[in-house]
Parts: structure tokens; C-alpha cells; sequence
């Protein structure tokens, strides 16, 4: 997220009943690297701007308003995941802030404008009530969005010094039209459930295929004939490690020159005709490029943090920070069509 799009989803956080809560001591801390200190009101106001995202924007994917108490993976709960992603975040925050001069990284007078005024932006949106649910005092609030912005300028930093490249055989990728013939079928007109076929329709699926496969040896283009036959051709960027559209096909037509066809290739789920129409997509190839220089770089900054945290003494507060607890506070995103305004907003239960 850019970093004054950061800052305006910031800056609107409200909060509004909350029942069965403890009580949570503004200052007392949560994680300590050295001698820089997270509070646990810094802490709960950075855990209530990530549960207003989830909250507003994925609740429906996970679980609905019971989303917190859901299972994610590993036998815990989605709370228990995020919140346990959330402390790393601030462990590395400490840590980040820690090194700075390491990176010669300074907040501009640019920086401190904008948290100043997003931070003054909150405080008028928000009721005293309402900002002492989520710890939004106008303090925490800045040294939230302060932490946020150094996260951002000292990785920029970090990766810069990182060696790290990507070269065209690396990312190349080669780009294919092909028609699926399913092997599932609506199993109702009524509802979009899929049933598999019998081994008869499978077998009349694959002769439709083999037939295609045929017509598309003299086919001048392979999409206009697939129109022709009354199906569609889609296209695909692909490498060696693709599994979409299926890795059978992917397999069959990575071994092929520009311009060849697969023949039938099955999968569990439907059979494939193929042909490969360039064994170099430059635009997909440059995306590809720029997404594996990204997990490079994403690599050597965690190698960075992780050798940062083998030398320098963290000690979290674990008692306070399970005080923050997700499922007797709703936090939302407030609507703000009307206004244009990144802004959130939030609901007790």
C-alpha cells in the first residue's frame, strides 16, 4: 500500500460499544528490541486498523461476523493467525526503527506533515469514546503511522543494497490458446453444482477433442476454428512451473516450438487441445521478471530482520498483548462514498 494511502485508511478509525473488555494500560509494553518499546496502545491501534481491513473487506470470504472464532490453519483460530502475524509485524517495527541510522533513513518534513495532518483528521472524526476503545489517542495514532512509514523507508533501503537480479531465461514467458473440453457437467439447471460424467460422456468428450485436434492441423487460426466448431479459445501465459490451465497441458506444450499443437492432453477434470503461439510473451515475461525480482528482494530483507533478531534481545509482554482480543470489538471501514474520504469505522458486540 502506498504510503499516503496508508495514512488515509488510517485516519478515520472509530469504534463504538464494547462489552466484556479488560483492561488494557495505554503504556504499558508489549514488545521491546533493545531500547526501543511498542506500547500496548500503539499495539492495539495498529491490531484494530488490520482487523477494520479484515473486517470490512474480507468478512463475508471468512466466516461472516464470527469470522475470529473460525479455524484458519494449524488448529488456530483466525484471530490467533492474525494476531500472531500482527506481533512479528511489530517485533520487526522495533527492530526496523532500531537500525535506521544503519540506512541513514529519515522521516521528511513531507512524512511528518502528512501523519500530523491525518492524525489531527481522526481525532475530529472521532468521539473520546470511540478513540479510547481502539487506543486512538492522537499520540498513539502518529507513532502508528510513524512506525508504518519508517517499515516502508527502511525496506525500500534494505532491498536497495540487496544483489539481486533476474535474467530473461529466468523469467521467460511462452504463451498458448487452447480449448478445454470438461469432463463435468451441471448436475441442475437450477444451481451451478457439477457432477462428474459417466465413462460413456467421457468418452464421447474425448473424441469431440481428438476430432478438434484433427481440424486445427490445417486450421489457419486455431481461435478463429475453435469459434467455428462452437467453442472458445482461451489464452495462457505459461512456464515450466505453471499449473493453469492444468499441468498436463502445461507439461505438453512447454516441449513444443511456436506454432505447434499438443494433440489431446487429459487431466482428472477435462481434456486439452493446444498450440503454442510464442515461446517468449514480452509483456508477460516482464511482469514475471519484475514479480521474481520482488521475491528476491522480499527474501533478502527477511534474511536481514531474521539476523536482527538473533542478535538483539525481543521481549514481548504476552500477558498484555492477549488482552487485545478481536471477538468483543468489531472494527469497520466506514462508508465514505459521499465524501471521498478513506476513513473506518466500527461496531461493538
Amino acid at each position: 500500500m502506498k504510503k499516503r494511502a496508508l495514512i488515509l485508511a488510517l485516519a478515520g478509525i472509530m469504534a463504538a460499544s464494547l462489552t466484556g473488555c479488560g483492561s488494557l494500560k495505554d503504556d504499558a509494553v508489549v514488545v521491546k528490541a533493545g531500547d526501543e518499546e511498542i506500547t500496548a496502545g500503539v499495539a492495539n491501534f495498529y491490531a484494530r486498523y488490520t482487523q477494520a481491513q479484515y473486517e470490512t473487506y474480507f468478512a463475508s470470504y471468512f466466516g461472516g461476523d464470527d469470522m475470529w472464532t473460525k479455524n484458519a490453519s494449524d488448529g488456530k483460530t483466525y484471530e490467533e493467525s492474525i494476531k500472531e502475524t500482527l506481533l512479528d509485524d511489530l517485533k520487526n517495527m522495533a527492530l526496523l526503527e532500531k537500525h535506521m541510522k544503519d540506512y541513514d533513513v529519515k522521516l521528511t518534513k513531507a512524512d511528518k506533515k502528512a501523519i500530523n495532518d491525518a492524525a489531527e483528521e481522526f481525532d475530529k472524526a472521532n468521539s473520546q469514546k470511540k478513540k479510547d476503545k481502539v487506543s486512538g489517542s492522537e499520540e498513539n495514532v502518529k507513532r502508528v503511522m510513524t512506525l508504518m512509514v519508517i517499515e516502508q523507508k527502511m525496506r525500500s533501503a534494505i532491498v536497495a543494497e540487496a544483489n539481486v537480479n533476474v535474467t530473461d531465461e529466468e523469467a521467460v514467458q511462452k504463451h498458448m490458446q487452447y480449448v478445454e473440453f470438461d469432463y463435468t457437467t451441471s448436475s441442475d439447471s437450477s444451481d451451478s453444482s457439477n457432477t462428474t460424467v459417466s465413462d460413456d460422456e467421457k468418452k464421447q468428450v474425448k473424441e469431440k477433442a481428438a476430432a478438434f485436434a484433427e481440424g486445427a492441423k490445417t486450421a489457419e487460426d486455431f481461435a478463429s476454428y475453435a469459434t467455428e466448431q462452437g467453442t472458445e479459445a482461451k489464452d495462457a501465459t505459461f512456464d515450466s512451473d505453471s499449473v493453469s490451465p492444468s499441468k498436463e497441458v502445461v507439461k505438453a506444450a512447454d516441449k513444443l516450438g511456436e506454432g505447434e499443437l499438443t494433440g489431446v492432453v487429459e487431466s482428472d477434470t477435462a481434456c486439452y487441445v493446444a498450440k503454442v503461439t510464442s515461446l517468449n510473451d514480452e509483456a508477460a515475461t516482464e511482469t514475471k521478471k519484475q514479480s521474481l525480482l520482488t521475491e528476491k528482494q522480499d527474501k533478502y530483507y527477511k534474511k536481514v530482520l531474521k539476523k536482527w533478531k538473533k542478535e538483539e534481545k525481543i521481549t514481548v509482554h504476552k500477558g498484555t498483548w492477549n488482552k487485545i482480543d478481536f471477538t468483543k470489538l468489531s472494527v469497520k471501514a466506514k462508508d465514505t462514498s459521499t465524501t471521498g474520504t478513506s476513513t473506518d469505522s466500527a461496531s461493538g458486540n
